[in-house]
């Protein structure tokens, strides 16, 4: 049985909003991340720890939490892996007795080196209709949104 052909879907409003589109590129971007990353066994979450930790030594899982976004009893999960994985190191963290400052160990930075390369990689993949410019200005442009 042949079936009419489909009339185009309309989605010009969706496409007038900023949410919309910044879903859509994300979705894009995140489809790619994770297929990338599945060699290293990151996930865009533990990618974004780790990447706070290598370039913040002593941070602490409350300063983590703040900046990503995350809910602590989410975090502790998180780190569990990682530790399994012995990627991060605790120390005693030097200004508050109470708190423990992240480290990544050895293996973690170059895991970390490892996993920014092909970020930094897949980023260009994925915006390469893009300049240079132009995408230095779409990740200004979505910051303002966000901070």
């Amino acid at each position: 049985m042949n079936r009419p052909p489909r009339k185009p879907i309309n989605s010009r409003f969706l496409r007038t909003l900023v949410g919309y589109n910044a879903r859509r590129a994300s979705l894009q971007i995140m489809g790619v991340f994770i297929q990338r990353m599945a060699p290293l066994d990151l996930r865009p979450v533990d990618f974004s720890v780790l990447c706070l930790i290598g370039h913040n030594p002593g941070i602490t899982s409350r300063e983590i939490c703040r900046e990503l976004h995350l809910l602590a009893p989410n975090l502790v999960r998180l780190l569990a892996r990682l530790d399994q994985r012995a990627l991060v190191r605790r120390q005693a963290h030097p200004e508050d007795g109470r708190a423990v400052g992240l480290s990544l160990s050895e293996g973690g930075q170059a895991l970390l080196a490892q996993a920014e390369c092909e970020v930094a990689a897949l980023e260009v993949d994925v915006t390469a209709d893009l300049s240079d410019a132009e995408r230095a200005q779409l990740i200004a442009l979505l910051q303002r949104v966000y901070r």
